[in-house]
C-alpha cells in the first residue's frame, strides 16, 4: 500500500504541474493615457480613484505632472512618464540636466510605480530634432542607473508613420534615426513604445482597408503572411514593427502599445458605436498577442477623457473614456 501511495502521489503531481504549466504566467496590462488638455477635469486625486474604480492597472501621463504623481502615491497603478519634447535638447547635451530630471520627477517622489521614462512622444512627426533622443535616453538610463533606479526602463514613444512595409513580415523602420534606437533598445533591455491606431490607417485607406478589420469584428482572416494569419488589422500594425526591429538586427525589444484608441466624434467613421466596439475589443484582444508574438500585450487605450482644449483637428477632442464630469462616454469595461 505504501507504494501505492507513494505511486498515487507522484502521478498527482505530475498533474498539478501540467496545470501549473497551463496556467499563464502573464497576463495583459490595461493601462490608459491621462491627458489633461481639457476644462473641467476631475482633480487628480478623483482621476486616480476612477483608475482603480474601473480596474485600470496602468496610466500614461505626458509630462511629470506633480499633482499627478502625488495622487498616484501608494496606488501601485503601472506609469509612464513622458519626457516633453522640448526638454529633449538639454537633456541630450548635458548628463547632469537628466540628473537634475530625474531627482526632480521621479526621486522626489515616493511610492510610485513608475515602469518607463519616454525620452519624447512622436518627435519626428511633431517636426522635433530626431537627434536627440538617443542621447537623451542615453543620459536619463545613467542617471536612473546611478540613482539605484535602473529598474524603470528609458525608451521614446514613436507613430506608426516610422515603420514601412506590407504584409507585416516585410515591415522595415523607413526613419534612419530608428536603427540606432531600436539598438540601443535592445542593449537596455527596453521595450519599444509605439502609438498604434488602425483609426487613422482606415481613414487614410478606405478603399483598401474594410472597417471591420480596423474594428476588430472580421469573421475570417483578412491577410494571409505567409504561416501568420491577420483577422485585425492592430495586430497586423503590431507585427509590423517587430519585424521593423527584427530587420533593425533588434529582435529581442518588446513592442509596448503606448497609445491606442478610436475617436466618437469629430471625423470620418468616428462614432460612439466604432469607439466603444474599437476600444472594448482591444481590451478583450491583447491578451491573446499577435501572430508573431502570441503572448499578452501591454496597452495603454487614448485616452481616459475627452479634452476639449486638443486640437487643431476637431477629431483630437474625442477621443475619450469618459467625459470631465467623470460619466462613461460610453460603456467600458475592464
Amino acid at each position: 500500500m505504501a507504494g501505492n501511495r507513494a505511486c498515487m502521489f507522484s502521478v498527482a503531481l505530475a498533474l498539478l504541474g501540467v496545470l501549473l504549466a497551463s496556467i499563464p504566467t502573464t497576463v495583459q496590462s490595461i493601462g490608459v493615457c491621462y491627458g489633461v488638455n481639457g476644462d473641467g477635469l476631475p482633480s487628480a486625486s478623483d482621476v486616480v480613484q476612477l483608475y482603480q474604480s474601473n480596474g485600470i492597472t496602468g496610466m500614461r501621463i505626458y509630462f511629470p505632472d506633480a499633482n499627478a504623481l502625488q495622487a498616484l502615491s501608494g496606488s501601485n497603478i503601472g506609469l509612464i512618464v513622458d519626457v516633453a519634447n522640448e526638454d529633449l535638447a538639454s537633456l541630450a547635451s548635458d548628463r547632469s540636466a537628466a540628473t537634475a530630471w530625474v531627482q526632480t520627477n521621479v526621486q522626489a517622489y515616493q511610492g510610485l510605480n513608475i515602469k518607463y521614462i519616454a525620452a519624447g512622444n512622436e518627435v519626428g512627426d511633431q517636426g522635433g530634432d530626431t537627434g536627440n533622443i538617443l542621447p537623451a535616453m542615453q543620459n536619463l538610463d545613467a542617471a536612473l542607473s546611478a540613482a539605484g533606479l535602473g529598474g524603470i526602463k528609458v525608451s521614446t514613444s514613436v507613430s506608426q508613420g516610422v515603420t514601412t512595409g506590407y504584409p507585416p513580415s516585410q515591415g522595415t523602420f523607413s526613419a534612419g534615426y530608428m536603427g540606432p534606437i531600436a539598438q540601443y533598445l535592445a542593449s537596455i533591455g527596453a521595450p519599444l513604445l509605439a502609438n498604434v491606431y488602425p483609426y487613422f490607417s482606415y481613414v487614410d485607406n478606405q478603399a483598401q482597408i474594410d472597417i471591420n478589420y480596423a474594428l476588430f469584428t472580421s469573421p475570417g482572416t483578412v491577410v494571409q503572411d505567409g504561416a501568420n494569419a491577420y483577422q485585425n488589422l492592430f495586430d497586423a500594425l503590431v507585427d509590423t514593427f517587430y519585424s521593423a526591429l527584427e530587420s533593425a538586427g533588434a529582435g529581442s525589444v518588446n513592442v509596448v502599445v503606448s497609445e491606442s484608441g478610436w475617436p466618437s466624434a469629430g471625423g470620418t467613421a468616428a462614432t460612439t458605436d466604432n469607439a466603444q466596439t474599437y476600444n472594448q475589443n482591444l481590451i478583450k484582444h491583447v491578451g491573446q498577442g499577435t501572430p508573431k508574438r502570441p503572448s499578452a500585450i501591454e496597452a495603454y487605450v487614448f485616452a481616459m477623457f475627452n479634452e476639449d482644449k486638443k486640437g487643431p483637428a476637431e477629431i483630437e477632442k474625442h477621443f475619450g473614456l469618459f467625459n470631465p464630469d467623470k460619466s462613461p462616454a460610453y460603456p467600458i469595461s475592464f
